[in-house]
């Protein structure tokens, strides 16, 4: 008997009285119990917070960013001990690269965000300044920074790796410390990559902290800096979400449910064509990977009326070639459930839905699943469902069978399309296979908001495309409704939901201590070096150069215009350019100002500056006529660390006139050598 430990305050702690066993969903022995009766939940919380929480907020994002990438290498190395413990669960090992390979993934994904589009800094900068007085001197500014507590992450038990992950890195990301809690019947597969976290020493002493049983008063300790994440049914998260203290205390909690997720065929792809093809192959997919086991499974196939028994043939045949057993025999392409108790549940669900729909296909009582030893296991064969009204059905569009089942359906038109696939009150993704863009704008607008993702495929994506079931890091993962209300992922949305955005009000002086970046009108800094000649280590935040003064003339401006080619007539015709209501006649082009900048201020020796990359932001204020001087003004706003090698500093460069006038503003990207 395996005993399912939890990790909390930094030990290993065996399952107390009333652990729960655990069953082989292949074979239905038992083989190991979770439970968790000695955990204190107190001094839980309090680790995490005192330890793991001040250790990640002491690092800044590209730090985090750093561990995460180390984190996903070392698991990535021993990926080989979670498959071997994963098929246990009824997962083939095709199931193992969603779970494992998708949540060491998503641990790649965000550390090169991190990376590259967070500051190396502990403070988040959101939106622009906002100029609150008239002068500049009070101004206004939204940041990010990381909440002071815990994020408890309660998950579901189909992806026990991957479920981990995805919640992980964002909060990590973020600063915050997290208290895992795996669904009790697949806790051995997290805990075994717990340990290899542990192991690895990557993460800083209280960063992660595993439970493999029940929370206990857990939610009646939390606090207003504390961060609740559920995935699970909808029944659970209701009355989680309802917990006294979590509405006292006004805690975060984001939840990601039930979902009656639906595929609509366009009526453009009839059977022969690419996209019918890719329909089926993706209908069936989503059946029978993780045995149906998953949030974004289809559960409504939508088709065309005149297409669905062409469906219902394509989509059954293919489903009859699927070979059910024990997921490390040979040839087998669907594993068991998870447990004999979901596969119960999912028959349960089947002949609710067939009160509505006929089964067309699964026929239960005949399945033959490879193997030994697999007659006690948690096995349901594909099953496919039709349902001839749909209109007038009810539990086909709010009944989950978790499991390898779908209901087939058909519609009149378009706007028929969305009204059924909104009938399931908001899901996590809706797909669309069609090769008409017109098809795709009419049902995508018509059902995006009861929809927390719209998956489009057709002949020029399905190559490079990610399925109608994979929730990406860079995309929001929740949904609206039904699915919860909440969002996952999403890129940096994600981390920024471990974090309070707090408005800041002040002086530039002010703003640019607490950003890190200079803001215009906060104190400069003068040096006799160019600093151009300056290292990255070397150069200060709020460093300004002022340059020499140019005069434009009018033959600047017209071998400007021969050169380019840009002889547009505000800069070759005077009375045309005072015809202008923006121009005083024939001025200089916008280009050639910046032109004219970068020759002022750039120090042309070789030195540490690499290259330009870029820039932002640019504005032109005023025109300038011939015989106008301009001049620059070049200040350091911003360091962002790359590499070893080198770092990107972003400039502000303002141009103005003989008179001080602005007349334009932009920032400079360069690599400079560290």
């Amino acid at each position: 008997m395996q005993n399912v430990q939890s990790f909390v305050t930094g030990e290993w702690i065996d399952p107390g009285e009333g652990a729960r066993e655990i069953a082989n969903a292949v074979t239905g022995k038992v083989f190991a119990q979770a439970g968790n009766s000695a955990i204190d939940y107190s001094s839980m919380l309090e680790f995490a917070r005192l330890k793991g929480g001040t250790a990640l907020r002491a690092l800044t994002f590209h730090d985090r960013a750093k561990m995460l990438k180390a984190l996903a290498l070392y698991l990535n190395e021993h990926k080989q001990a979670l498959y071997d413990v994963s098929f246990a669960s009824g997962a083939t090992q095709k199931d193992h690269l969603i779970d494992i390979d998708g949540g060491i993934g998503t641990l790649f994904v965000y550390a090169s965000k991190g990376r590259r589009e967070l500051p190396a800094s502990k403070v988040l900068i959101d939106g622009d300044l906002e100029h609150l007085s008239r002068d500049g001197s009070f101004l206004g500014q939204h940041i990010y920074t990381p909440l002071q507590g815990v994020a408890t992450h309660i998950n579901a038990f189909n992806f026990p790796v991957w479920g981990m992950l995805e919640k992980l890195a964002p909060s990590m990301l973020g600063g915050v410390p997290c208290v895992v809690k795996p669904a009790t019947v697949t806790s051995y597969i997290t805990e075994a990559c717990v340990r290899l976290v542990h192991e690895s020493g990557i993460l800083p002493e209280g960063a992660l902290q595993l439970v493999t049983g029940g929370l206990g008063n857990t939610l009646d300790l939390l606090n207003c800096q504390d961060v609740v994440t559920f995935t699970g049914s909808a029944d659970t998260a209701g009355f989680l979400r309802n917990t006294p203290n979590l509405l006292k205390n006004s805690v975060r909690f984001t939840a990601e449910q039930d979902s009656l997720n639906a595929s609509i065929l366009g009526e453009d792809a009839g059977p022969g064509s690419p996209e019918f093809d890719l329909f089926v192959k993706e209908a069936v997919r989503e059946i029978t990977v993780k045995a149906g086991q998953k949030c974004t499974a289809i559960r409504r196939i939508i088709a065309p009326e005149n297409f669905v028994q062409p469906v219902i043939e394509a989509v059954s045949k293919k489903l009859e070639q699927t070979t059910i057993g024990d997921p490390q025999a040979d040839g087998v392409r669907m594993g068991a459930l998870v447990s004999n108790d979901q596969k119960q549940d999912v028959l349960s669900k089947i002949s609710e839905l067939s009160s509505e729909a006929e089964i067309v296909l699964g026929d239960q009582t005949n399945l033959a699943p490879i193997g030994d030893g697999v007659d006690g296991g948690a096995f349901v064969a594909p099953t496919l469902l039709h349902c001839q009204h749909p209109d007038d059905a009810e539990k086909v569009h709010s009944v989950e069978a978790f499991g390898p089942v779908s209901t087939i359906m058909g519609y009149r038109d378009r706007e028929h399309a969305v009204e059924l696939a909104n009938k399931g009150q908001g899901s996590l993704v809706a797909s669309l296979i069609t090769h008409d863009p017109e098809i795709a704008r009419d049902i995508t607008l018509g059902m995006a908001a009861y929809h927390g993702r719209v998956y489009i495929n057709d002949r020029c994506s399905m190559g490079e495309s990610t399925g109608h079931g994979s929730p990406m890091p860079h995309m929001v993962h929740g949904g609206p409704g039904r699915a919860g209300g909440g969002e996952e992922l999403g890129g940096i949305r994600g981390v920024k939901h471990f974090m309070q955005r707090t408005a800041v009000q002040g002086s530039p002086d002010m703003l640019s201590s607490i950003t890190g970046k200079w803001v215009p009108g906060s104190e400069t800094i003068s040096k006799d070096v160019h600093p151009f000649t300056q290292r990255f280590h070397e150069l200060e935040i709020g460093q300004t150069i002022r340059t020499e003064k140019r005069k434009v003339t009018l033959e600047d401006i017209e071998h400007f215009a021969e050169f380019t080619g840009d002889t547009f007539y505000a800069h070759m015709d005077e009375e045309a350019a005072k015809r202008n209501p923006f121009f005083p006649g024939r001025v200089a082009h916008g280009y050639l100002l910046i032109s004219f900048a970068a020759g002022l201020f750039v120090e042309p020796n070789e030195g540490p500056v690499l290259a330009n990359t870029g820039l932002d932001s640019l504005r032109f204020q005023k025109p300038v006529p011939a015989g106008d001087e301009v001049s620059v003004e070049l200040t350091v706003k911003q360091k962002t660390p790359r590499n070893e090698e080198y770092g990107e500093v972003r400039w502000q460069v303002r141009l103005v006139n003989q008179d001080e006038d602005a007349l334009a503003e932009y920032e400079l990207l360069t690599m400079v050598a560290i």
